[in-house]
């Protein structure tokens, strides 16, 4: 019966489409003097990057469109998936680039459950497939193509910052994936910033306009010792926006381990990772509360500029969040590997940096007044706590008071 069953399948499958041959002529070729997208990088110097050509089809059915983006590791693809007849993008590795990691937080992904509200708002892999190459091979990553993140989202309102209500509906939608990732998977995500949070595509009329922009106006593009290197192209703005979703897992760990290494982006490194105590799921609570200057206040809450003009110092990082939160806690100086390198034996610091005189939270938000900034700053302080155990969890956060009250 069942080999019946898949000999009636059979007929009903659908045909993989047909590759599109796309221009090879009619783009502006860049002067060989102006540095373009990663060429500005080491990697790329040293030859790293797969050099991928519009209209090229990998793993027998993802045919490149366009340029999205790329990094210091990789660079990003709009692709049509043949086989699927879908959209997708295509994150093409630099060689030899070590994802062993990364993938298996993605396979662990896909195995949790699925039924979590917040499991929307997570970006997952579709397929992981590998470019073979003679003198290393290159890892590809396949998911659902995304629009901007909420940091370009930021820079196209003229203000710099998001509304009020803009703020909270995103933020819902963060502690949702949170609540999913830190229960239901048992995972730190450790990098959450404004880079790393996008909007699902709703309209999928900008993927088709996408495509016929670059069959009508070839990307602009260069080519370094006969490597191409293409401009990005970016999306036309969606007649609606679709969910936020967390993505970027590269630095992702299990939150079920012991672990004290150093994680985070300098500016939102929690307490427990600058001061190296053990750390879990909290960081990403002191993440979530430090970008939300960035998203409503157009700065950034910390920056830890050292004064010896070396750029960004713990020290300095620690001397910023004393000045906003006040004394660390004695029990949590003591459980630090680093503390006596900032403080004394009894809690002193002992740096030549002066502490900021903040005035706390209560000084630091301009935009609110009355009740609503009350709610608010007590919101944030559910986040902003030394010790990880004094911070709310995601799903605590999600029936804040402030972050449920209706904007008139």
């Amino acid at each position: 019966m069942a080999s019946l069953l898949r000999w009636v399948r059979f007929p009903f499958r659908r045909v993989p489409s047909t590759p599109i041959t796309f221009p090879t002529s009619g783009f502006e070729t860049i002067p060989a003097a102006e540095i373009l997208d990663e060429e500005r990088f080491d990697e790329f110097k040293k030859g790293r990057y797969y050099p991928v050509n519009i209209g090229d089809v990998f793993g027998s059915k993802y045919q490149v469109v366009g340029k999205l983006g790329f990094g210091v590791t990789s660079t990003v693809w709009l692709a049509r998936d043949l086989e699927g007849h879908r959209y997708v993008s295509l994150k093409v590795y630099t060689r030899d680039e070590d994802n062993v990691e990364e993938f298996q937080i993605y396979k662990h992904l896909k195995q949790c459950k699925s039924s979590h509200p917040g499991y929307a708002h997570v970006r997952t892999a579709l397929d992981v497939f590998t470019i073979p190459r003679l003198g290393g091979d290159h890892h590809c990553l396949v998911q659902k193509p995304m629009w901007e993140s909420f940091r370009h989202l930021l820079y196209r309102n003229p203000t710099h910052r998001f509304t009020e209500d803009l703020l909270k509906m995103g933020l819902m939608q963060v502690f949702l994936a949170l609540d999913y990732l830190h229960t239901e998977c048992k995972l730190v995500h450790t990098d959450i910033k404004s880079d790393n949070i996008l909007q699902e595509i709703e309209d999928s009329s900008i993927l088709e306009a996408f495509t016929k922009a670059e069959m009508d106006n070839p990307s602009p593009r260069k080519f370094v010792g006969g490597v191409p290197v293409y401009a990005s192209r970016r999306f036309d703005l969606p007649k609606t926006f679709g969910r936020a979703v967390l993505s970027d897992f590269g630095s992702a760990v299990r939150g079920d381990e012991r672990r004290n290494h150093d994680a985070q982006p300098n500016v939102y490194r929690s307490p427990e990772v600058m001061l190296k105590t053990d750390w879990s799921y909290p960081v990403d609570i002191w993440n979530v509360g430090v970008m939300i200057w960035d998203l409503f206040e157009g700065k950034h809450m910390f920056y830890g500029n050292d004064p010896d003009g070396k750029g960004y110092s713990t020290r300095a990082h620690l001397a910023e969040v004393i000045g906003l939160l006040g004394p660390l806690p004695l029990d949590m100086l003591k459980q630090g590997k680093r503390s006596k390198e900032f403080f004394t034996e009894d809690g002193k610091w002992n740096q030549d940096i002066d502490i900021p005189q903040y005035g706390g939270l209560e000084s630091s938000e301009e935009f609110l007044e009355g009740r609503n900034k009350d709610m608010f700053l007590n919101f944030m302080r559910g986040m902003l706590q030394w010790r990880p155990e004094d911070r709310k969890t995601a799903k605590e956060l999600l029936e804040d008071p402030w972050l449920n009250e209706q904007i008139n």
